[in-house]
């Protein structure tokens, strides 16, 4: 299959070209930014640009975006220029060269105010289901791109699926809280029971769309791995998650002690991904289990894929404050 994947100098990008590759599909990865794993380079904003990468193409994953850390740097306009026309002139030229298929990556932070649970609530429980009330112009533009898709699907027959995708970036966190209260790699750990995918299983995801896309035909799936939680769960990792989950894993405080790690006093949501592994065959392997194992033997519990692809950062440069600037 010839796949064009857009975004493939960053993480996700990246992955997914290497992945392509290995799956035998011939892969052409397009960024304004270029890489080892980039071909055309230039920007989605460019429609006649547009136009021409998508002659002869099979397939398109759209994993290209500006990021919630590019809030601070980037203009509104900016972020409706890339996020929803660039996401725009793809769909229109997909459509006039009738590609197959086309998946396109959002986020989980499309959810925005329905994902943080207030004092005194239970955890939110996220499904499909749960509406979408954007809390700042990165969700905004990525639910507007979400509704073009599902327009281009019902008025044009074009199989589109939306993948909202959890955490898979290997920097520190933006919460300067969270950052002084745990290492990276503990705080990451701990994501790994309700917000957090490996860059491996993501890109696997996006594969299994684009076989189902013309079968399914257009819908949204969450993309996270697989949380051991039950909706009984909810109201006790609101309050002291860390209980919770030493009833699930009896090693787990050992574990964490020996490494002088902790596990978040609260849990506010938990991502479902339900659908997508009943729907896509999904079959995530990285899992709080996988994870738990690894810093116990002492290894390190990223992928391999993630760990090829490494850390690259949203900005070309550094900022006093953090990894990048916060504003919501």
């Amino acid at each position: 299959m010839k796949i064009l994947v857009t975004g493939s100098s960053g993480h996700l990008g990246e992955a997914i070209m290497r992945l392509g590759s290995v799956l035998g599909h011939q892969m052409t990865g397009l960024d304004i930014k270029p890489s080892p794993f980039t071909d055309i380079t230039g920007s989605i904003k460019d429609k006649e640009f547009v136009g021409q990468a998508l002659s002869e193409v099979d397939a398109v994953i759209h994993s290209a975006t500006l990021h919630k850390p590019h809030i601070a740097t980037h203009s509104y306009q900016d972020f409706i220029d890339t996020n929803v026309n660039g996401t725009l002139n793809l769909l229109e030229a997909a459509v006039k060269e009738q590609v197959k298929a086309f998946v396109f990556t959002s986020t989980t932070s499309a959810f925005g105010q329905s994902l943080n649970a207030q004092p005194g609530e239970p955890a939110a429980w996220i499904n499909e289901e749960v509406p979408s009330i954007p809390k700042n112009i990165y969700g905004t533009t990525k639910l507007a791109a979400e509704d073009l898709c599902e327009l281009f699907h019902y008025q044009h027959a074009l199989p589109c699926l939306v993948l909202r995708t959890s955490r898979f970036f290997p920097e520190e966190d933006d919460n300067q809280q969270k950052r002084q209260a745990f290492s990276a790699d503990n705080l990451k750990a701990n994501e790994f029971l309700h917000r957090r995918v490996d860059l491996e299983d993501a890109a696997k995801a996006h594969f299994l769309a684009l076989e189902k896309a013309a079968e399914i035909g257009f819908t949204k799936y969450i993309i996270s791995s697989t949380s051991p939680f039950r909706k009984e769960h909810l109201s006790d990792l609101h309050k002291d998650a860390g209980a919770v989950v030493e009833k699930l894993y009896p090693e787990f405080s050992e574990i964490y002690q020996k490494n002088h790690w902790k596990m978040s006093p609260r849990i506010d949501r938990v991502y479902v991904n339900e659908k997508a592994r009943k729907e896509l065959d999904w079959q995530p392997n990285y899992d709080f289990a996988w994870v738990l194992e690894h810093i116990k033997n002492g290894t390190d519990f990223n992928s391999e894929l993630a760990r090829n692809v490494g850390i690259k950062g949203y900005h070309p440069r550094k900022f006093q404050e953090g990894p990048y600037p916060v504003k919501e």
